[in-house]
């Protein structure tokens, strides 16, 4: 094929290019000029930007089968857009002055999901809202000690945390001015699918085997009390208010441990580092004994190095299968932020910051003692939580 001489004008254009894509940039970014570790969330902001599609979806990571552990069958596909993470991502976007693009796309994402499916609304989908694909294997060499996968056996899971997810994110618009008429009807229907689905065993935040997950239970208690506050109609009020009560009180009657904090699920008695969110996100106070204890059972049991991890495996070390879980960290930063120890709250915040890539990114896990990043990347529910973090440490 004969080659077009290089013109001079060719790099004009291309200069040209380049300070219309720096500025296009940097026009879809907030500044976070008051805002701890500005640079680091204004590139986290950069990130989630560059994982969002046209239709608003942010893909979990834009990497496949990057094994969490060598030779543990732990490497997935995550190339799609999850419910829950979305609505992390509206979060954040809410909590900087400048991100309220972020907010209004997870917003119209998340609400076309629930209009579209109701109750029967699955954790994730692709982009464009159709069905995540099955796993498959094509049977080719994965990353040293994995091998490859892609599609997700998510596509056939419930999971009850997604509705109350759903509120919270809603509530966040809502107290911003910026929720319409369908935001609503998506509020509604999200009421509708917990009150139909609550006793239902499901598959939790963490898409394990199906059980009455006490996470997800006070999760939709804090969503169901947002809404609440927002909602237009007595009716929406009374209902979220009631359920939440029901469901708090089921949770506190077989969900207590008995030292006093919650457990994960009425038949697992272990601490599980996803009921940081219970007093973060509102189902609870942060000075109610019921979150104290469970703060300092996350820390005794579940903190290695001063890093969090999800669970621990009966009679196994932390960090035997797994790495530690980055967002459980800003979670734990967030907590003690909560109850006013600002100290801690940024501890935690700056140990987890300094764990990403040299690049900036962050995967979902990190092996403490090799200290080293595991997992599919850039994990975008991780940086959702350094800008909601920081933006918290901020205003404190």
């Amino acid at each position: 094929m004969q080659r077009t001489p290089f013109q001079a004008s060719d790099k004009a254009e291309a200069n040209d290019l380049w300070r219309q894509t720096a500025q296009s940039w940097a026009e879809s970014i907030p500044t976070c000029g008051e805002i701890p570790a500005g640079r680091d969330v204004r590139q986290s902001f950069a990130t989630l930007r560059g994982l969002t599609d046209s239709n608003g979806a942010t893909v979990a990571a834009v990497t496949t089968a990057l094994p969490e552990r060598a030779e543990a069958g732990r490497n997935y596909d995550y190339r799609y857009g999850w419910v829950r993470d979305i609505c992390y991502i509206g979060h954040a976007g809410a909590a900087v002055e400048g991100g309220e693009t972020v907010l209004e796309e997870a917003v119209r994402w998340v609400c076309a999901r629930i209009l579209e499916h109701g109750p029967s609304t699955a954790p994730a989908y692709k982009g464009n809202g159709s069905p995540v694909p099955e796993p498959l294997s094509l049977g080719l060499p994965g990353y040293p000690g994995g091998s490859d996968v892609i599609g997700n056996r998510v596509r056939n899971q419930f999971q009850l945390d997604l509705f109350g997810e759903a509120l919270l994110l809603l509530a966040n618009a809502a107290s911003h001015d910026r929720l319409d008429a369908d935001g609503w009807d998506a509020a509604e229907m999200a009421i509708r699918a917990i009150a139909e689905r609550a006793d239902e065993k499901e598959h939790g935040i963490w898409e394990i085997g199906p059980d009455h997950w006490t996470h997800s239970r006070l999760i939709c208690v804090a969503g169901l009390r947002a809404i609440a506050e927002y909602a237009p109609l007595t009716r929406h009020v009374t209902t979220s208010l009631s359920l939440a009560d029901h469901l708090l009180s089921a949770a506190d009657r077989n969900s207590l441990h008995r030292s006093g904090r919650w457990q994960r699920s009425p038949q697992d008695g272990r601490v599980d580092a996803s009921l940081l969110l219970s007093e973060i996100r509102g189902a609870v106070t942060p000075d109610d004994p019921r979150s104290v204890a469970t703060r300092r059972a996350v820390i005794e049991d579940l903190c290695e190095d001063d890093y969090i991890y999800r669970y621990a495996e009966p009679g196994e070390p932390l960090g035997q299968n797994e790495g530690a879980f980055l967002i459980c960290n800003f979670w734990m930063s967030l907590a003690y932020l909560g109850c006013g120890d600002t100290t801690k709250g940024a501890q935690y915040f700056e140990r987890t910051r300094a764990s990403c890539s040299s690049s900036g990114l962050f995967s979902e896990e990190y092996d403490v003692a090799q200290r080293q990043l595991r997992g599919n990347l850039p994990q975008s529910f991780v940086h959702a939580l350094l800008i909601e973090t920081a933006a918290a440490i901020g205003r404190g």
